[in-house]
């Protein structure tokens, strides 16, 4: 145990130390940004932001991986933060993590292995776009020092890790280029044009609400969709950051974990959040593999607003979008152009439905929950073919089964058969195959009952122990079997 702890936390103490700190200055800008999504004071976000680095440090399952407020979920806060306020707001977060440690213990995390590679691949690409797009209002049309400053900010990010290893390279443009821009007095648009940023640490507080049933009914359905949405891109987060370090983290805790983190950040006046893919992949890129570098993002990020509050609102946004430019970049995954050319027709559909929808409603769950059910759609019609082989013997007819009988075959397998059979005995064999549900038993009786009208007799063979023992609980003729 004591040796665990020290891997996840003092492994990589210098890098852990240096990588928080890029991701603390890229959470701020976001973190303001996702507030006005909401339409909460910057500070709610920043707090959030705060509060749920630092529990997810300790509680979560995942090191090295940074959650934070996100846009994500920022976008389902709208119409109750409208209708409501920002109290209800926070008793929402409070139920979101309830909710959330709920689905952890239920090992919610196993629902995992049915999203198929294509999804993923979907979902990875989509998010970098949607990155991306985020950056667009912040350097398209502003100026043309605008351009150059992120021109210059890639260079920095591309060229100086050829050089420089020791300190990761956002850190040095941020600094750097910050300090140019103030120096020069260039006209920029700063983090502190988003919004006010108060200096001051979060306090714990109970919202303002009668906790009544009222209260339950008005918050319920937003808490429901929070919780979902916030574990899924959680969870889709976590398998990148496994890829990405050749780890594995520990699902089902971080799905606790992230409860347990909104949890109390109800508590402390931040809105719900969950893992950011953006951040991650700096984090990760930057050198973050332990908790050390995510519980130093929420530290720092506290001390930025605190101490130095008037250096940060100088930051130039330029500098923090070429960050997240590059971001998006090594997001993207640039070998699923290749795949769409190899790969099977549906496996592309289903990864550019994912791709399409997400960035169009601007929500991860609808597309990837699209392209799981589409996934799902096309492997049921790939495996519902199913083979009837006649066979002749003297007063005999043979039908053979091949392949599975279930609903979404059961047509094929009924169409199969000829009815106008007389003065034969009817074999149906089911050596080959196996019964999957309700369905098929239906149409075994189906198929029976048109032969008994015939007065043609049917025997039954080569069911297996389960398909005999779904057969015999619900089949009307089982008499035969």
């Amino acid at each position: 145990m004591i040796e665990k702890l020290k891997a996840e936390w003092f492994s990589n103490v210098r890098t852990d130390i240096l990588a928080g700190i890029v991701v603390a200055l890229a959470l701020i800008p976001e973190a303001i940004a996702f507030s006005i999504i909401a339409g909460v004071d910057p500070m709610v976000g920043l707090y959030a932001s705060f509060c749920i680095a630092i529990i997810i440090s300790f509680v979560g399952g995942r090191p090295g991986m940074i959650s934070a407020a996100t846009g994500s979920m920022a976008l389902l806060m709208v119409p109750l933060v409208k209708e409501y306020g920002l109290n209800y707001l926070l008793v929402a977060t409070m139920l979101t993590g309830v909710i959330q440690v709920i689905f952890g213990v239920c090992k919610i995390a196993k629902v995992m292995k049915f999203i198929p590679r294509a999804v993923m691949i979907g979902f990875v690409n989509a998010l970098a776009i949607l990155i991306f797009m985020a950056q667009v209002p912040h350097f398209i049309g502003i100026s043309f020092m605008t351009y150059i400053f992120v021109a210059i900010t890639l260079s920095i990010l591309y060229i100086l890790p050829k050089f420089i290893k020791s300190i990761p390279a956002p850190l040095i443009a941020i600094i750097v280029l910050t300090a140019v821009s103030m120096a020069t007095r260039l006209n920029l648009q700063t983090v502190g044009d988003l919004g006010a940023i108060t200096r001051s640490l979060p306090m714990f507080s109970i919202p303002n609400v009668s906790f009544n049933i009222e209260t339950l009914r008005i918050v319920f359905s937003y808490s429901i969709a929070l919780a979902i949405v916030g574990l899924l891109e959680t969870l889709l987060t976590s398998s990148i950051i496994d890829d990405m370090t050749e780890t594995e983290g520990n699902k089902h805790k971080e799905a606790r974990g992230q409860g347990i983190a909104n949890i109390i950040t109800g508590f402390f006046g931040g809105m719900a959040g969950c893992a950011m893919i953006g951040q991650s992949v700096i984090n990760v890129k930057s050198g973050g593999r332990g908790r050390l570098s995510t519980f130093v993002a929420g530290v720092f990020l506290m001390f930025l607003i605190i101490v130095l509050g008037n250096f940060v609102v100088q930051i130039p946004m330029p500098v923090l979008v070429g960050i997240m430019i590059m971001v998006s970049i090594s997001t993207f995954d640039w070998s699923s152009f290749s795949y769409l050319k190899k790969a099977p027709r549906s496996d592309a559909i289903v990864m550019l439905a994912t791709v399409i929808i997400v960035v169009a409603t601007n929500d991860l769950s609808k597309g990837v929950i699209a392209g799981v059910v589409l996934s799902a759609l096309f492997f049921v019609a790939k495996i519902s073919k199913i083979e009837v082989i006649k066979q002749t013997e003297e007063k005999n007819i043979i039908f053979n089964i091949n392949g599975p009988l279930f609903f979404a075959s059961v047509e094929g397998f009924v169409k199969a058969f000829d009815f106008t059979v007389k003065d034969k005995n009817i074999i149906i064999d089911f050596s080959n195959t196996h019964i999957w549900d309700g369905s098929a038993v239906g149409a075994i009786d189906k198929v029976i009952i048109k032969y008994y009208e015939n007065n043609t007799k049917v025997t039954i063979r080569g069911l297996n122990s389960s398909s005999k023992k779904l057969v015999d609980k619900l089949a009307v003729y089982n008499n035969t079997m």
